[in-house]
């Protein structure tokens, strides 16, 4: 199948959400590890999200050129050709990207999905992540909501990250402390922000408790009934 067009992809979710269960999303740095992950996915019989992380997508440029842009736009032309060739729907995605990448690697390739729509074309991505964990939650929301609109213009979905997800990735390192726990007040400031879909169609990334990386046994807590908490709220 081709990869999964705005309106399969918001099926997707649907379907996930409807019956209470989550896609894997595969990290990929090359050809050959996305053509594993498709692999995996049509083996398993399973719909699936590819995403490129902001290093992955540097490297996937090519280490003398280390354009995030550029990677991740060669590993999402390249997927467009070779999913076809699975029988299951796959969704292209960019992982966290914090405040100073930004207009280095998500802006540009909203904007670039953005004139693919304009001539009748479908997005490039599917989704983008804006990692905002590591600024102020005001400023997180007030970027979110430029972003979203944004996102809208583009057919896109965009992911937010509400809370602190503890450890380290692609160099960006948090520690592991009560900041891990989205907050109910914090649910709430989303929705006064975004909204509850009327003004675009995005993912909340809360966090409760958990991290990247590697630490040590006992010193992370997973507090799920954080996230029962802000559905509920």
């Amino acid at each position: 199948m081709p990869i999964a067009t705005p309106e399969v992809y918001a099926e997707m979710l649907d379907k996930a959400k409807n019956n209470e269960f989550a896609y894997p999303a595969i990290n990929v740095t090359s050809s050959e590890t996305l053509n594993a992950a498709l692999r995996g996915f049509a083996e398993a019989q399973s719909d699936g999200i590819v995403q490129v992380s902001t290093g992955g997508a540097e490297f996937l440029s090519g280490t003398k050129v280390k354009d995030m842009v550029t990677g991740a736009s060669a590993l999402a032309e390249y997927a467009h050709v070779v999913a076809d060739k699975y029988p299951v729907n796959i969704a292209l995605h960019t992982d966290h990207c914090p405040k100073d990448k930004l207009d280095g690697f998500v802006r540009p390739l909203l904007e670039i999905s953005r004139e693919r729509v304009a001539k009748g074309q479908n997005p490039l991505f599917q989704s983008h992540m804006w990692d905002g964990s590591a600024v102020p939650l005001d400023e997180n929301l007030k970027i979110a909501a430029e972003l979203l609109t944004l996102a809208v213009e583009a057919n896109i979905i965009l992911e937010v990250e509400i809370g602190v997800v503890g450890g380290e990735e692609d160099g960006v390192a948090n520690e592991i402390n009560e900041k891990l726990y989205t907050s109910e007040d914090d649910y709430i400031k989303t929705l006064d922000a975004l909204g509850a879909g009327e003004r675009g169609r995005y993912l909340l990334a809360a966090t409760f408790g958990n991290v990247h990386g590697v630490y040590k046994p006992g010193n992370v807590k997973l507090r799920p009934e954080v996230l029962k908490r802000g559905q509920e709220v």
